[in-house]
């Protein structure tokens, strides 16, 4: 289609009129519709794409501008993509979320409500618990982790002695002890992208989260269903390969706002080797995915060699 003055062309019409004699008239009629062309939306840039970590070549050709993987039990660096640079990490967050309450030792068969103060007011996400929705914290860390409901995760945060606030700080003290020193909390769900950590820092709190039974337990439910008082909600695990049998997987967390593109974290044990894997800023659906079978596939073949590829210093 051409474009004429901002608008696009859609059709063209032209007659040709014959006239007898010496001189042959040509008549031409055009008729012209034209639409208004709306201009394309800007390409959203991640803050990997902004540090240049889409730059980075790997030699798995990974879609994720951050990878990490990990030996569960020796520490040992299998493969390593920008781990080092610390990024939004999105729904990622709940897992810390879920290591405060867990540790905190808080009543999970307590009620909790949802308020007004749950709704997403960051994203304008919507949710499938409404307001007044009552569950136990057992149903709320549940669906906070295995299916990322962020009200679920917001109510957990308010409902600890102190508030939100002290939540928060509570998940900053944690990071801390972990050694988790690139990661910065601020709220309980990962709606912000103020929540930063590295893949680094991330294996240490996969490490840590693994240690609670509850948390592997939730994470990777395929299917759950909750009773909010007033109805019956079902939630299915927001990540698939929870449900493929060709998968041993122990813990996961899966999370995607814009700028953090899309992100997952996994143990699993692979060619009888337990594992733990980082994905952040992974572009399409389902790279991250298509990622973590790359990573499997590189391991069963029986390299041991370790990869390593870093961004250029400047950007760290």
């Amino acid at each position: 289609m051409a474009k004429t003055s901002g608008k696009v062309k859609l059709q063209a019409k032209s007659t040709e009129v014959a006239l007898k004699g010496k001189n042959t008239v040509k008549v031409v009629e055009k008729r012209v519709r034209y639409a208004a062309v709306v201009p394309a939306a800007a390409p959203m840039f991640t803050a990997g794409d902004i540090a240049g970590l889409h730059l980075t070549r790997d030699p798995l050709a990974l879609q994720s501008n951050v990878a990490l993987v990990m030996d569960q039990n020796t520490s040992e660096v299998l493969f390593e993509k920008n781990a080092n640079v610390a990024l939004p990490i999105a729904s990622l967050t709940k897992l810390m979320t879920a290591l405060v309450v867990v540790e905190a030792r808080q009543d999970m068969e307590e009620i909790l409500e949802v308020t007004p103060d749950d709704i997403d007011r960051e994203k304008n996400s919507g949710s499938r618990l409404r307001i007044g929705a009552q569950l136990t914290r057992a149903n709320m860390l549940h669906i906070a982790l295995m299916s990322s409901e962020n009200r679920a995760a917001s109510a957990l945060g308010r409902h600890y002695p102190g508030g939100l606030p002290a939540f928060v700080a509570a998940m900053n003290a944690k990071a801390k002890a972990l050694g988790m020193h690139g990661t910065r909390f601020v709220d309980s769900t990962g709606l912000s992208s103020s929540n930063v950590a590295s893949a680094n820092d991330l294996a240490k709190l996969v490490f840590a989260a693994y240690q609670h039974p509850i948390i592997r337990t939730y994470s990777t439910d395929p299917k759950y269903a909750v009773d909010t008082g007033a109805n019956l909600v079902h939630y299915v695990n927001s990540n698939r390969l929870v449900m493929d049998d060709d998968w041993d997987i122990g813990l996961q967390k899966t999370g995607y706002i814009s700028e953090a593109g899309r992100c997952l974290v996994m143990q699993a044990r692979i060619d009888n080797r337990p594992v733990v894997m980082i994905f952040l800023d992974s572009k399409g659906k389902y790279s991250r995915i298509a990622d973590a079978a790359r990573i499997r596939k590189w391991l069963e073949s029986g390299i041991r060699q370790p990869m390593m590829t870093q961004v250029n210093a400047k950007q760290s």
